[in-house]
């Protein structure tokens, strides 16, 4: 089985290649620059691909996209040491087949490889919980009009509600400063409001937001 590990992390990918190949069936190639990916997975043939999703550059989503513009049935998973539930819409849209910690266990590590390879998804069941989620719809105050309220959406009214920044937003949810701004727009018209004190209280009064600050 041929794998492809990038990561801008020398130190990772050369000890995550270590606990892959103890697998007799198993080859690890390494990469560290995101720029020589598009002509690796060009010139071999990988069974499953893995990227780390913060890289300088370039994010795993984004790399994803490229890669599967390129090689439309490669299978890549999101390698990752921090948290991607703020992400996990956005990698979904990327056409990832899955996600696993950096904190695994070699068995998981192994078992995520071989199941993404039998084209089967790798998804946390946190994560998985969030497929079933319901429609949130928002009636305007001022007509019949309805609207309804996206994941993304859901997700940075929890980033709002945290305080952050514009900058610290578009860093967690991978998106430029921007499309934040164009993002938080369409938002505040959602709900009607005119700004964020304002959207939070919404948020919470419609339960898009837990009523207490748990943030």
């Amino acid at each position: 089985m041929e794998i492809l590990l990038v990561d801008d992390h020398r130190s990772v990918v050369e000890g995550t290649k270590m606990l892959i190949e103890s697998e007799s069936d198993m080859n690890v190639t390494i990469e560290t620059d995101v720029y020589c990916v598009s002509d690796l997975v060009r010139l071999h043939h990988f069974d499953v691909i893995l990227f780390d999703l913060y890289m300088p550059n370039i994010n795993g989503a984004d790399l994803a996209k490229q890669v599967l513009g390129l090689v439309p049935d490669a299978i890549i998973l999101i390698y990752s040491g921090f948290d991607i539930a703020p992400h996990f819409n956005l990698l979904m849209e990327s056409g990832v087949s899955g996600f696993i910690s950096k904190t695994s266990t070699r068995d998981q590590l192994i078992q995520a490889i071989r199941s993404a390879a039998r084209k089967e998804a790798i998804i946390p069941m946190q994560l998985l919980k969030q497929l079933r989620r319901q429609e949130i719809v928002v009636q305007s105050d001022k007509s019949n009009e309805s609207a309804i309220i996206s994941n993304k959406e859901e997700n940075l009214l929890r980033e709002l509600a945290k305080g952050h920044s514009n900058k610290e937003i578009s860093k967690t949810l991978i998106i430029s400063q921007r499309s934040l701004e164009y993002s938080l727009t369409e938002l505040f018209q959602k709900l009607g409001v005119n700004s964020r004190v304002e959207a939070i209280k919404k948020a919470k009064s419609l339960g898009i937001l837990p009523a207490e600050d748990l943030y």
